[in-house]
């Protein structure tokens, strides 16, 4: 199964229906920024975000909101003012990046051990209950009963240190965290029926119909620099959901036909054909705004070795993320 990435203090937004201002630029300084050297004029991130119809109060909104986060952070007290990406900003990036991009390429070496996680907590704690919800399934955990909840795998870490912090204080509660196997894992009262899998294949058969016309024309040369540097985001802000919420489970637990490969070919397919289109459109239109824009944009490709996809294009070294 997926390794939990590394923790840190910065809150990356949450995924959502459609993208919100701030969704949507931290996409796009995932994707083109691989530095915390560059000085980020806030002209510029307005100048691109109107290329995605974003409004320039919005865009201003959307920088703050980075900041109060921790992703991004001001460089002096210049007015208009100057951003730049934060060290533990640029680990989060590489960390997610080769996330999305390597996630579906090996299938899981299954060992049959699952996480199961269990709670009890009293009436009173209504709001822990819900804390406890939410984080479980931010560590992809799924409710395979009302206060059983379980993934597959047997790193226990995470969750252990999250429902100690989320109830050590509860009075009343008591929780366990177990690794255990079932004896029937495909059936009724196994783990697979806590996944809705129709649903979620609907979810790939969606993005392989949605996007195969761009796929097409990606691979015919026919996608100029102002719609591929859009078309290549939403791309990415579509399929980023996959690896967030798809289970990894091994193949003998999965319908078949899955669409999970084929959705996967049609994401890389268009995001390694538009990268440099894309660059390039971002470059033009940030430059009037940033003269070193050409110094610093670059752009993720799905590398070679599948444990590091690396940034591309920028004509100054990266520094590291630790400067």
């Amino acid at each position: 199964m997926n390794a939990q990435e590394p923790a840190d203090d910065v809150r990356i937004p949450r995924a959502q229906v459609g993208s919100s201002p701030q969704h949507l630029l931290t996409t796009l300084l995932g994707e083109y920024l691989d530095s915390s050297a560059a000085d980020l004029p806030s002209a510029a991130v307005i100048a691109i975000l109107r290329e995605f119809g974003i409004s320039e109060s919005s865009a201003r909104a959307a920088l703050s909101r980075l900041v109060k986060r921790g992703l991004i952070a001001t460089r002096g007290n210049e007015r208009p003012p100057v951003y730049h990406l934060t060290a533990q900003a640029i680990a989060k990036h590489r960390s997610r990046m080769q996330h999305f991009l390597n996630f579906g390429a090996r299938s899981p070496q299954w060992t049959g051990d699952w996480v199961m996680a269990s709670f009890s907590i009293p009436s009173s704690g209504q709001a822990a209950r819900h804390a406890v919800r939410r984080s479980l399934s931010a560590l992809r955990f799924v409710g395979l009963y009302d206060s059983v909840w379980i993934r597959p795998g047997s790193d226990t870490s995470a969750v252990k240190k999250t429902l100690d912090e989320l109830l050590h204080r509860v009075e009343g509660a008591r929780w366990s965290i177990m690794r255990v196997r079932f004896d029937e894992e495909s059936g009724p009262h196994g783990p697979a029926a806590a996944y809705d899998l129709d649903a979620l294949a609907a979810d790939y058969s969606a993005f392989i119909e949605r996007y195969a016309g761009l796929r097409v024309a990606a691979r015919n040369g026919e996608v100029d620099a102002a719609r591929a540097l859009v078309a290549r985001t939403s791309a990415m802000d579509s399929w980023r959901k996959f690896p967030d919420t798809d289970p990894d489970l091994p193949h003998h637990l999965l319908p078949q036909p899955w669409p999970r490969q084929q959705a996967r070919e049609t994401f890389l397919e268009i995001h390694s054909a538009l990268g440099a289109l894309a660059q390039s459109r971002l470059i033009e239109v940030a430059t009037p705004y940033w003269p070193d824009a050409a110094s610093w944009i670059t752009y993720f490709q799905a590398s070679n070795d599948p444990s590091r996809p690396e940034p591309t294009g920028g004509k100054r070294g990266r520094s590291s993320i630790t400067d």
